[in-house]
């Protein structure tokens, strides 16, 4: 069974840019469509970046669109975003997500999350 389990969140000050990973064990990333969530307390869970099982299709939220980048490295068996340019707004927990389908869904496994805190 897949296990995901992010890490590289943190504290940043604003324009800024943090690298956190979604590094995968029991299973191959190669087929898995791969999801990046954020979630603020009190507030619904986000998508904000999905990559297919193929690894060629990503897309992102107007609200990330420009700024941050999924990619995967299938040898390292991990995902990566890319955040650049952090807002306070960008302040969340962040959680990988993987479906064993072409396209993101609502997640079969799951991360634990990890903290990012953009602040002065």
């Amino acid at each position: 069974q897949l296990q995901l389990v992010e890490s590289g969140g943190g504290l940043v000050q604003p324009g800024g840019s943090l690298r956190p990973s979604c590094a995968a064990s029991g299973d191959t990333l190669n087929g898995y469509a791969i999801s990046w969530f954020r979630q603020v307390p009190g507030k619904e869970r986000e998508r904000i970046s999905c990559i297919s099982g193929s690894g060629l299709r990503t897309n992102y939220s107007d609200s990330v669109k420009g700024r941050f980048t999924l990619s995967r490295d299938i040898a390292e068996n991990t995902a990566y975003l890319q955040m650049s340019d952090l807002k306070p707004e960008d302040t969340a927990v962040y959680y990988c997500a993987a479906d064993y389908a072409s396209w993101c869904g609502r997640g079969d496994y799951w991360g634990q999350g990890t903290q990012v805190t953009v602040s002065s």
